[in-house]
């Protein structure tokens, strides 16, 4: 899983290899992530939740992407709560890498070419980012993209049934 990271909008045909990663990966990423019901982890629950993410990218709310290195899906990288106004322009940032490829810096690479695509193609102007107090590892790729911490979001998440903070981070686009 070497070698070069690219990003690039998400296809339907990108369901079979996301619920791969993300059925291998449920142990990996349950500190990180909600809880998810069984078929989210199948290619048809994975089709179904690519639709939803199409359309808000139809609808100019999101932007769905998918991370890829030598050209496999090997996360996935989206933009979301896009607010296009002009006394707006920003963005949220969510990105996951599958086990296989984690620590080779395709999250970092991902990250960087989304903020391009943020300023770029959707016209944005700020970039935002949530992590978990604990994730070392996101926040050291949100340092190295430029992105700053600015705030904690307490109790901002339920998983593995608690409530847990959120570190806030920001990025002004362009600069």
């Amino acid at each position: 899983m070497h070698g070069s990271t690219r990003i690039r909008l998400i296809e339907p045909g990108d369901a079979a290899p996301i619920a791969v990663h993300r059925a291998r990966d449920v142990e990996a990423f349950r500190w990180w992530e909600p809880t998810q019901p069984a078929e989210f982890f199948t290619p048809e629950g994975q089709a179904e939740r690519i639709d939803k993410l199409l359309a808000g990218h139809r609808a100019g709310t999101v932007r769905p992407g998918v991370v890829l290195a030598d050209d496999q899906v090997i996360g996935q990288v989206t933009v979301g709560g896009i607010l296009p106004q002009l006394h707006l322009r920003r963005g949220s940032v969510g990105y996951w890498i599958a086990s296989v490829a984690q620590n080779q810096g395709h999250a970092g690479r991902a990250v960087g070419l989304v903020l391009r695509v943020m300023t770029d193609e959707l016209g944005l102007h700020r970039a935002e980012v949530s992590t978990h107090l604990e994730n070392l590892p996101s926040q050291g790729v949100l340092r190295r993209n430029g992105f700053s911490a600015y705030g904690v979001a307490h109790s901002s998440i339920f998983l593995d049934e608690h409530w847990r903070d959120g570190l806030l981070w920001e990025r002004i686009l362009g600069d």
